[in-house]
């Protein structure tokens, strides 16, 4: 149903529509890889077609079909393939730097996950580089998301590729807008020389071979990212039948072990601990920059390897971590920059950028109002408004976007956006195509 009075209040137009809260607020509506997702499709069920022009951006890359065909065959039930290819590079790597080490301990094996993607003949497969890895050769894998270049020295990659994304009127994202952006810098990535191979133990009659790898999945079955966990769990599942079709690692098949994070600290502490008493070498996870930020610690004492496939916080670039904390997802300091670029092609007078109080929220929120400043957009035209994570009543944030009346709202969040924009409309603001439904 269409509310009257849309086209009069088209955001720019210089009116105050807040002091009528009986009209409409046109806003252009934003969000970033955590809720440009059609998993909120379920969540609002009531309300077809309120997502109708919401744009925002994610780590993303022109999947091939038969990479989005090879993960419905583990996971039939997809939706979407957010982080689907940091996932899978993440394991890659574990097992690509486990081969060069020649070993499965974890502080061995952590030496040389830089350097699988920074240096030597490239190679794209788990069969052409763990036979490079085999031989002695060096090489630098480019996997699904490592395409443009490989990890800095802290261990993250160097630059990526967002997909701008585009709600329709379906809740759904329209896949025929989606573009690409490039952020980062190549020339970022770690120079510095892998370790040298070496020879390979004696694995003959009698001779007690390795402790086969075993990656431990520490991602969200529950809370409130497990919406959008699908992609990853089936990515990583699928890398380890592959580096097992190409022979595994060692000569050993890899292990996968299943877990979850819970997208909370607690539940994630307690998985860790568990991997560890089972022996798992490599971690992938946890989802969420607050929880991967809280278990690294853990991680670094128990000396197991932790690489994120979805984790972005900035604040994670510098953390204490002995050298064994990786991520295959980008930084956020990239993601504010493609951000930027989205939200400023329109113009903006007024923003207002909604944010989880955790690692995630106000890191990215930070970083998205000093490119905003940085891109012209006056200091006090950007607004920053918060709230708890657990929070599940918006309606007094509702109220306070209408208070401020921007034309342009980001918000930040996890599932929980599905009710912000619900209030949102609740309070008559939305994009033009949620209010002309």
């Amino acid at each position: 149903m269409a509310l009257a009075g849309v086209v009069a209040l088209a955001a720019g137009c210089g009116t105050t529509p807040a002091a009528d809260a009986g009209r409409p607020l046109v806003v252009r509506l934003y969000g970033s890889d955590a809720n440009m997702t059609n998993s909120l499709k379920e969540k609002l069920a009531g309300n077809p077609g309120i997502l109708s022009g919401m744009v925002g951006t994610t780590p993303l890359l022109a999947l091939p079909e038969s990479f989005q065909e090879r993960l419905r065959g583990v996971d039939p039930t997809l939706v979407d393939y957010g982080y689907a290819a940091e996932a899978y590079d993440a394991v890659m790597l574990a097992a690509l730097a486990a081969e060069s080490a020649r070993t499965t301990q974890p502080l061995t094996v952590a030496k040389y996950v830089v350097g699988a993607s920074t240096s030597g003949t490239t190679c794209d497969s788990a069969a052409a580089c763990l036979a490079l890895a085999k031989a002695g050769k060096d090489f630098a894998y480019r996997g699904v998301s490592m395409r443009r270049s490989g990890l800095s020295d802290s261990g993250e990659p160097s630059s990526a590729s967002y997909g701008t994304l585009h709600f329709g009127r379906d809740n759904t994202i329209n896949a025929n807008m989606t573009e690409y952006i490039g952020a980062g810098d190549e020339s970022l990535a770690s120079t510095t020389p892998a370790p040298p191979f070496t020879a390979y133990p004696n694995f003959g009659a009698g001779a007690k071979k390795p402790a086969p790898l075993k990656v431990g999945g520490l991602m969200p079955h529950t809370g409130r990212l497990a919406f959008r966990s699908p992609p990853r769990f089936a990515a990583a599942k699928l890398a380890v039948m592959d580096i097992n079709a190409a022979g595994g690692v060692l000569g050993q098949p890899v292990e996968w072990v299943d877990g979850d994070d819970g997208t909370d600290a607690t539940v994630a502490a307690a998985t860790v601990d568990r991997f560890v008493g089972l022996g798992v070498q490599v971690i992938i996870g946890a989802s969420s920059s607050s929880v991967t930020k809280a278990v690294i610690p853990k991680i670094a004492a128990a000396g197991r390897i932790l690489i994120s496939p979805s984790s972005t916080s900035d604040e994670l670039s510098t953390v204490a971590d002995n050298g064994l904390f990786f991520r295959t997802a980008p930084a956020d300091t990239l993601q504010a920059r493609a951000l930027t670029d989205v939200i400023m092609r329109d113009g903006p007078h007024k923003v207002m950028i909604l944010a989880r109080e955790d690692a995630y929220g106000l890191g990215l929120q930070k970083n998205v109002k000093a490119n905003l400043v940085t891109a012209g957009v006056p200091e006090d035209a950007v607004q920053l408004v918060t709230y708890p994570g657990t929070s599940q009543d918006f309606a007094g944030l509702a109220a306070r976007v209408r208070s401020a009346a921007p034309d342009a709202v980001l918000i930040l969040g996890y599932d929980e956006t599905a009710l912000i924009v619900t209030a949102l409309y609740a309070q008559k603001i939305g994009t033009a195509g949620a209010l002309n439904r």
